[in-house]
């Protein structure tokens, strides 16, 4: 059976001591368990609820630094993009190209991440539903995409939260085959906590495991070895010391 797709990493790239923490602990639960994590952060939060909050080290200098994650921990990369034109040197290092779930409509977007031939991973708006995610689909592989996968990660539920229908995993697998659970983003509060977003991480688990029974093909984590002290998404991260022991309930039979 093969394993599902894995993806963890910080929010945002703080510096180069957390993402090389955090590299080495996603190295040795890949040598434990015998899979293969994809390591993902932001070099820009260019969605943040205030505008004094922290967004990243930008294009340029992040990218640098996911290129040596990649070269020193030998790790397969993912990140964000938010512009068209960032999708070319985004896919020139990593190996995905995420399109943040507020823009997964935008079409110049989606062309231009779809033109890397990297594998483009589109998350699920919060107004949109599993079955509404057909339309992205089109129009990245309409764009020369080789492969697309879909992300869930909740759905608007009033102000400041959001409810998850699993019903949409396998919506999104008629779509797709490759549907991943965004198990931090999922427990977010949206602009919740005081001009931040806010969360509570110890649903996490219980996200994964609900995702899992739904027939979720991969699993999204966001974690930080301090998530308390985290510069963005603090509330809603994972301890990165419990990813492996999450990942191992995920693995059961």
């Amino acid at each position: 059976m093969t394993n599902p797709v894995f993806i963890a990493g910080p929010c945002v790239i703080e510096s180069k001591e957390l993402l090389e923490t955090v590299a080495e602990q996603l190295v040795a639960i890949n040598q434990s368990l015998g899979i293969d994590i994809i390591f993902k952060a932001s070099f820009d939060k260019a969605n943040r609820t205030s505008l004094h909050s922290f967004r990243g080290p930008g294009i340029e200098k992040g990218l640098e630094m996911l290129a040596a994650i990649k070269q020193k921990y030998r790790l397969r990369l993912l990140t964000d993009i938010h512009e068209a034109w960032q999708a070319q040197p985004a896919g020139e290092v990593v190996d995905v190209v995420q399109i943040p779930a507020f823009l997964c409509r935008q079409t110049d977007l989606l062309i231009a991440a779809s033109k890397t031939g990297k594998i483009v991973n589109i998350k699920k708006a919060q107004f949109l539903s599993g079955q509404d995610m057909r339309y992205p689909v089109e129009k990245a592989l309409e764009s020369g995409a080789s492969e697309v996968w879909l992300t869930e990660r909740g759905n608007s539920f009033g102000y400041n939260n959001l409810i998850v229908d699993f019903r949409n995993i396998p919506d999104m697998l008629e779509i797709v085959p490759t549907v991943i659970m965004d198990c931090t983003h999922s427990v977010q509060r949206p602009s919740a906590a005081n001009g931040k977003t806010g969360g509570d991480r110890r649903f996490v688990p219980s996200m994964a495991m609900a995702a899992k029974a739904f027939g979720a093909t991969g699993y999204f984590f966001e974690v930080h070895p301090n998530p308390d002290m985290g510069l963005s998404d603090a509330a809603n991260m994972l301890q990165l010391d419990k990813l492996q022991s999450v990942i191992e309930n995920i693995l059961k039979d």
